[in-house]
Order: structure tokens, then C-alpha cells, then sequence
């Protein structure tokens, strides 16, 4: 399976920054020494241009975060302190989610060892989020003509508001959203589906209101592409979390998200999204699951068409 990542490009962060950098590297690090990738496919994501962001957010933000003219209310609310590196990263995560989508495109499945950026709203960054990748891939992907409808599916504890903000009015893109109800962010945006769940939420709470929005969503949105945020925080100890879904249980999330996007031959762009778990080896296991998952529906996959090839040549 194709597996884009950014890492190498290091968001330089104070020292007891509670933002856990290092979940990328040690993710990678995972998913190499693992066998999920063929030779050549863990791949350095390329960044996005000026025009790919463009469809997403506005001249004069952009101009801000590139020149590094955002004002200390914007950074503060970003979460990260401003750097040419931080711009860099946050092109190439985009980057990671827009390469995943046309490998998922070619391939059925693919993955981005980072994005999730659902906090960036199209005129302001926020809650560790600088651009919006899934709205930045989904429009170019659409501009290139190769798809006309795209889901997203985002099971991040947080709710996704800038990318329901974004799209807003997009009715080409659906958003679904499954989150803490009282959780960040305090103002909640309206996707085009939304999942709120009460605080202490458990496995049983959590995926039976997923399957039946994930259901849902897959009728309204009649997508010919899904971009999947498997979020590590609904786990029981994540720090910011506030939910009790098990590894199991996200595990559970996981397979079902897939084979209902695998039985509508809908291919799926995977990107982390959020994790904050107080042992970050909690928060790399949860991620690589969804990995490993992904790669393992897509070898099933290739092995049935194997098959079926071998059948009619017989």
C-alpha cells in the first residue's frame, strides 16, 4: 500500500510542548519495519502549491502564514509558534493527504502518516491545525476531473469545524463528523452530518452511532472517494479526549469504516488526524492499526482479483 509521510520535516516546538511531534517519526518507524509497504511505497509527500491551497483558504491568510505576518492572537490560536519550517510541514501534510488520494484513486486504499488538519478554517488557523488537507485534496482532485463527489468521515474525537465551515456550501463534498459533545471545539460547526457524543462514551456507545451515521453518509454523499481521519483520541486515555473507546474498539472503527467504503467500491485517502494519549506509544499502536488495517483489506482485495484472473484464465 502507498503510504505518504512528512516527518523529516520537523515543526521546531518549545520544550514541554504538550503537542506530541515525535508520534510522526515513531509511526513511520512502525509502518517501515512492518511489511505494509512495497518497495517504493512509503513515499516523502510533496508539498501543496500556492493554487492547491487557494481552493481551500484565503489569499491574505495564506499570505500571513508564508510570510510569517500572522498576528500573536492568530499563532496563539494555532497552537504552534510560527517558523518557515512550520509553513514547510504544514504544505507537505497537506501534500501527504492530497498524494494519498491519488494513490487511492489508482489503487483502492491509501495513507498519509499525518493530516487530519480539520481545524483550519478557510481564512484562519486553529487547534494545532494551519491548512485544511482534506479540503485542499478533495478540491484537487476534483479540479483534475478525476472524481465529482467527495466524503469525508471524521472520527477525530474533536469535531472537524473548519473543514464543515469550508464546505459549507460545497454540496459536491460531504461532511461527517462523529465527536465529544462537550468537547473542543466550544462553538461547534454544522456538518453535513453530525455524531455528538456525551462525555465517557464506550466502544458499544461509540460504533453504534458510527455505523448508523456512517450509513447515512455513504447514502446522501454518493462519493467516488472517501477521506477517512481515523483520530488516535477517542481512546480511553487520551489527555484531551474525554471519551472510553478501547484499542479494540478503534480497531472495530476502523473495519467498518473500510468494508462499508470497500462494499460501495469507494476508494479511501487515511489520514491520523488527532492523538494525545499519555504514553504516546498508545497513540502510534492506535494509528498503525488503522494502517495495517487498510493495508491488509487492500492485499485481501488484490489477492480475490488474483483469483478471479487465475479463474478465467483456467
Amino acid at each position: 500500500m502507498k503510504v505518504f509521510y512528512s516527518d523529516h520535516f520537523v515543526l521546531p516546538l518549545p520544550e514541554g510542548h504538550r503537542f506530541p511531534m515525535v508520534k510522526y517519526s515513531m509511526l513511520r518507524e512502525r509502518v517501515a519495519e512492518s511489511g505494509v509497504c512495497g518497495a517504493g511505497e512509503l513515499r516523502v509527500a510533496e508539498p501543496v502549491s500556492d493554487r492547491e491551497i487557494l481552493r481551500a483558504h484565503h489569499p491574505d491568510y495564506l499570505e500571513r502564514v508564508v510570510s510569517g505576518t500572522l498576528t500573536e492572537k492568530e499563532i496563539r490560536r494555532i497552537g504552534f509558534p510560527w517558523s518557515p519550517r512550520m509553513v514547510e510541514r504544514s504544505r507537505r501534510a497537506s501534500g501527504g493527504t492530497l498524494g494519498a488520494c491519488l494513490a487511492a484513486l489508482e489503487d483502492g486504499l491509501a495513507a498519509n502518516l499525518a493530516g487530519g488538519t480539520h481545524h483550519a478554517f478557510a481564512d484562519r488557523g486553529e487547534g494545532y491545525c494551519v491548512l485544511n488537507d482534506s479540503a485542499i485534496a478533495a478540491r484537487a482532485v476534483q479540479d483534475a476531473g478525476l472524481v465529482e463527489r467527495v466524503l469525508v468521515i471524521d472520527t477525530d474525537v474533536h469535531q472537524g469545524n473548519g473543514t464543515a465551515a469550508i464546505l459549507r456550501e460545497d454540496p459536491s463534498i460531504f461532511t461527517f463528523s462523529i465527536h465529544g459533545a462537550k468537547n473542543f471545539p466550544f462553538h461547534k460547526e454544522e456538518s453535513d452530518l453530525d455524531a455528538a457524543l456525551p462525555d465517557g462514551a464506550d466502544d458499544t456507545e461509540f460504533l453504534t452511532a458510527l455505523e448508523a451515521g456512517l450509513e447515512a453518509a455513504l447514502d446522501a454523499a454518493e462519493a467516488q472517494l472517501a477521506i477517512y481521519l481515523a483520530g488516535a483520541d477517542p481512546f480511553v486515555d487520551d489527555r484531551l479526549g474525554r471519551l472510553a473507546v478501547t484499542k479494540r474498539g478503534l480497531a472495530e472503527r476502523d473495519r467498518l469504516v473500510l468494508e462499508a467504503c470497500r462494499d460501495r467500491g469507494i476508494p479511501v485517502a487515511l489520514t491520523m488526524a488527532g492523538g494525545y494519549a499519555r504514553n504516546v506509544e498508545d497513540t502510534v499502536d492506535v494509528h498503525f492499526q488503522s494502517v495495517r488495517r487498510a493495508a491488509d483489506l487492500l492485499e485481501l482485495e488484490r489477492d480475490l482479483a488474483r483469483g478471479d484472473k487465475r479463474a478465467r484464465g483456467a
